[in-house]
C-alpha cells in the first residue's frame, strides 16, 4: 500500500503539523495531524470543487447521484492518483468479498460519494446514496435511472467510505438507514483508518471492515523514512496514538502561550480555542 501512502501524503490527504504546533480540531481538541481523505481525488483544489458542487446539488436528492456520478467518472478517467486509490479498493474488495454476495452498494452524504458512486459502476451494483436525514435514493450502476428507496428486504449492503474515526456517522445514521429498507449492511470499505475505535465497533454491528490505510505508527515511521515528519514530530505522534488526551494535555502544560496565542489569532482558531477552555476538554492545564 506504498503508493496509497504516498498518495496520501502527496495530495495534504494527511497533513502533519509542524514541530510544536499542533492542529486545532472542529471539537475545540488539538492533535498532530489532520486527515482530508477526499483529497486523493487527486489534488486537493479538484476535491474542493467537487465538494462545492455536490454541495450545489443537494437540493434535487433524484439527479444528484447521475450529476456526481459523471464528475468522479470523468475524474477517473483523467487522474492516475485518484484512479489507483479506486482501483486499490476494487482489488481490496475482491479479494476479500465474494461479489456476486454484495446486492447493492452505499455512501453518505458527501464525501463517501467520492468512492461508492464510482466503485458502484465499476463493481456493476446499483448504488444508494444515503442522505444526512436518512432518506435515500437507489440507482443503476450506470446511473442511468435513479429512484426515492423503496424497501429491499433481506438485501446485503457493502458501504463504501471515506474513512472511518469512530464510527459515529456509521452507527448514527448509515446503519439506521439501511436497516430502516429492511436490508443488512455486511461489509464497509474506507480509504483510511484512523485507529481510533470504529473498526471493533463496526465488528460488534456484524460488519467486516476493509482500509487501505491505518494511521498508526507504522504509518508515521513510513512519514519518516520519507524524510515528511522529523524524529520530534514522530515522537508526538507515537505518544498521540497511544493517549491522544493527555498527550496534547501535557503539551498544553509544556507551552503555556498555544491557548493564547490562539485567542488572538483568526476567527475559526479563536472559536475553537473557546471550546477547549469553556468544556474544559483537557482538565486543569494551568
Amino acid at each position: 500500500m506504498l503508493d496509497i501512502i504516498s498518495y496520501l501524503f502527496k495530495t495534504n490527504a494527511i497533513k502533519f503539523c509542524e514541530e510544536n504546533k499542533p492542529f486545532w480540531y472542529t471539537s475545540g481538541k488539538i492533535g498532530p495531524y489532520f486527515i482530508n481523505t477526499h483529497f486523493v481525488y487527486g489534488n486537493e483544489e479538484d476535491a474542493k470543487k467537487l465538494l462545492s458542487f455536490i454541495d450545489s446539488q443537494l437540493s434535487d436528492k433524484i439527479a444528484l447521484p447521475k450529476n456526481v456520478f459523471e464528475k468522479v467518472l470523468s475524474q477517473y478517467n483523467s487522474n492516475q492518483i485518484y484512479k489507483n486509490v479506486i482501483d486499490t479498493m476494487i482489488t481490496k474488495i475482491k479479494e476479500n468479498i465474494n461479489i456476486e454476495d454484495i446486492d447493492y452498494i452505499s455512501g453518505g452524504e458527501r464525501r463517501d460519494w467520492f468512492f461508492s458512486n464510482i466503485i458502484a459502476y465499476l463493481l456493476d451494483k446499483p448504488h444508494i446514496s444515503i442522505y444526512k436525514n436518512l432518506n435515500a435514493v437507489v440507482s443503476d450502476s450506470k446511473f442511468n435511472n435513479t429512484t426515492t428507496l423503496d424497501k429491499i428486504v433481506g438485501k446485503k449492503v457493502l458501504h463504501v467510505a471515506d474513512l472511518i474515526t469512530v464510527a459515529s456517522s456509521y452507527i448514527r445514521a448509515w446503519i439506521p438507514a439501511i436497516e430502516n429498507f429492511g436490508a443488512k449492511m455486511c461489509w464497509s470499505c474506507v480509504v483510511v483508518d484512523r485507529m481510533q475505535g470504529g473498526t471493533e465497533k463496526l465488528k460488534e454491528n456484524g460488519i467486516l471492515p476493509l482500509s487501505l490505510v491505518q494511521v498508526n505508527k507504522d504509518l508515521f515511521t513510513k512519514a519518516l523514512d520519507m524524510n515528511i515528519i522529523n524524529e520530534t514530530q514522530k515522537q508526538m505522534l507515537d505518544d498521540f496514538f497511544e493517549n491522544p488526551d493527555e498527550t496534547m494535555k501535557q503539551f498544553l502544560i509544556s507551552h503555556s502561550e498555544f491557548i493564547k496565542n490562539a485567542l488572538n489569532s483568526d476567527e475559526k482558531t479563536a472559536q475553537r480555542a473557546k471550546l477547549l477552555i469553556d468544556n474544559n476538554l483537557y482538565g486543569n492545564i494551568s
